[in-house]
């Protein structure tokens, strides 16, 4: 089938992200009615109780996913990375609810964001779409699994070892800028239980920290 894209540039980047997994013609769709948005770090896209209209769908870099408890303590879900779109969000299109998590950029970060009007259409037109939106839901799913049994089976100081580790992969980067409030935030802890626990994972030889800065050393070592 031809067809002209209609922002060439923006075809021509998911093209090449998604040339496996989608169609051109939908690849074309995409960046007719996509809003391409870019956010610095620690930006919010999507916050809890908002009307969800549009599906995220990550560009570059790299976005968390929050939820929060009635009291507003924060306890982080998963993260979203390049070509990924988040389960929650698809959950409260299909059901024209309200958003239960909050979405923020933890790098800088591009997001293309699609009505979620064509979502129903292209579940249909598209098996790729299809594939897609169901190996999401399905990726998402065990990403919150983990995450609870990270919760309910392993200690805080086990929690905070693969939050640091994951953080760092995310980022790709062995040197955090975090202060220990973030962390405790992130965590559902308290600050001074998380900066007791940074002194030992210290002690152990996994970090070295300074004012606002994490170094986390077995990233370095390799």
């Amino acid at each position: 089938m031809n067809f002209i894209p209609f922002d060439i540039n923006c075809y021509n980047r998911l093209y090449e992200m998604f040339s496996y997994d989608f169609e051109p013609e939908l690849i074309n769709e995409i960046c007719t009615i996509g809003q391409l948005s870019k956010f610095e770090e620690n930006k919010i896209l999507v916050d809890i109780g908002a009307t969800i209209t549009h599906l995220p769908l990550v560009i570059s870099g790299s976005v968390k996913i929050m939820t929060e408890d009635k009291d507003g303590a924060e306890l982080l879900l998963y993260y979203l990375e390049l070509g990924d779109t988040c389960a929650v969000t698809l959950n409260c299109c299909t059901r024209a609810s309200k958003s239960t998590v909050r979405a923020i950029s933890e790098t800088a970060a591009e997001v293309l964001f699609v009505p979620v009007i064509f979502m129903d259409e292209w579940m249909v037109k598209y098996k790729s779409w299809r594939n897609f939106i169901l190996d999401s839901y399905n990726s998402r799913l065990n990403e919150m699994v983990s995450a609870i049994d990270n919760i309910v089976f392993n200690s805080l100081e086990e929690r905070l070892g693969k939050y640091l580790r994951d953080k760092a992969w995310i980022t790709k980067s062995a040197i955090l800028n975090i202060t220990h409030q973030e962390i405790a935030n992130d965590l559902h802890s308290s600050r001074v239980v998380i900066s007791r626990l940074m002194k030992k994972l210290e002690k152990s030889g996994l970090i070295a920290q300074s004012r606002h800065r994490v170094d986390f050393l077995e990233f370095m070592d390799k």
